[in-house]
């Protein structure tokens, strides 16, 4: 009887017999550098590889390392071409990691655990989850938008933002689900997300300009608030869901912070533009102005929902502003740590930051 090996064998005699020629192979491992050991071994992305150009020419969104095909027509003529627009450092493990941790909101969260809560806790936790819902979609569309305009040969940018969609819409979906899952529902829209952190988000023409805004001070400042999401949980399906959201939320924030230091050692002469980005994002943070800043200090409804969650109810809402006041602070101070992380703590030495935040980090424990 002839074993699998054997029928194997004749298979593939029978296929090169009818033309079947695996030569092509060879030939990627015989030009591309590298290629035989990627082979060998499970592939990898790779943030410094021997083929990643610091200009890109591929209009024809012909995969890097692949071998390029003549009279192939030019797809698009890609916005980002240039390396140093959109690269960033540990782009693999940032990708590796968000595969690795992707979760579901139908599976993932205890929904059993909900109860019936007063109706003024119900009603701020509705309100917060409408807040959340509505930011986490700008997170999602906006660098959404910056896929398809990148030059296939920087497909880790590209990868790790399409991670980024799928968490931001994960987010989205499971703040929806909490507001209307325990007899609330959704509750008014937020006046604007999108401006809160200098010029709008939404019309960033360029990269290093969103990610600035809306990694490093936006993102970053929601970050705080899910890390501390148990403080305004009420059972174990609402700290589930702060605690998931909050690990994909570290991940973006890590992206901003390793691109802006890459732009800062490799492109310096880019520093003073991100300052200014900078500056406009304090400035909404400082004053509230803008729309429905998370980081704000003035009076909105997602601060008064805020209150009233960590208070333990509309009627110990002036106890939750004074823990909603420790929770500013520790906004402002993991923004800091973030410049220092990225390079531009310079801004805090020399006065350019804003001065009110500078008071509420000093004072900060």
């Amino acid at each position: 009887m002839a074993t699998l090996q054997d029928r194997s064998t004749a298979e593939m005699e029978q296929a090169v017999q009818e033309g079947f020629d695996l030569s092509w192979l060879q030939k990627i491992k015989d030009q591309i550098p590298g290629a035989a050991d990627e082979l060998a071994h499970d592939p990898t992305l790779a943030d410094n590889t021997p083929d990643l150009l610091d200009e890109s020419t591929n209009f024809t969104q012909r995969t890097r390392g692949a071998l390029p095909r003549p009279g192939v027509p030019q797809y698009t003529a890609y916005t980002f071409r240039d390396k140093k627009e959109v690269w960033g450092y540990n782009l693999t493990k940032l990708y590796q990691e968000a595969v690795s941790r992707q979760w579901s909101s139908a599976t993932d969260i205890p929904w059993e655990s909900m109860r019936p809560l007063p109706d003024d806790v119900e009603a701020a936790q509705c309100q917060l989850a409408t807040f959340f819902a509505q930011v986490e979609f700008v997170a999602a569309d906006v660098p959404g938008r910056f896929i398809a305009q990148m030059s296939p040969d920087y497909h880790e940018v590209r990868m790790f933002l399409l991670t980024q969609v799928m968490d931001e819409s994960r987010h989205m979906e499971v703040f929806r689900k909490r507001a209307l899952s325990n007899g609330g529902g959704l509750m008014r829209m937020i006046d604007s997300v999108s401006d809160v952190t200098g010029g709008s988000t939404d019309n960033a023409r360029e990269f290093t300009e969103m990610s600035s805004r809306l990694h490093i001070v936006g993102e970053g400042n929601v970050l705080t608030l899910f890390r501390l999401g148990e403080l305004m949980a009420y059972n174990d399906a609402e700290k589930a869901i702060y605690r998931r959201a909050a690990q994909d939320e570290a991940r973006h924030v890590a992206f901003g912070v390793l691109h802006a230091r890459y732009m800062n050692e490799c492109a310096p002469e880019r520093r003073e533009e991100i300052h200014a980005y900078l500056d406009e994002a304090e400035d909404r943070q400082a004053t509230g102005n803008g729309g429905e800043n998370p980081a704000a200090r003035g009076a909105n409804l997602t601060a008064e929902s805020l209150a009233i969650l960590l208070g333990g109810g509309a009627d110990k809402a002036d106890e939750g502003q004074k823990i909603l006041a420790a929770i500013r602070q520790r906004q402002v101070k993991e923004y800091f740590q973030r410049l220092k992380s990225c390079g531009f703590d310079d801004r805090i030495e020399n006065g350019r930051v804003n001065p009110a935040l500078l008071e509420a980090y000093q004072a900060a424990p």
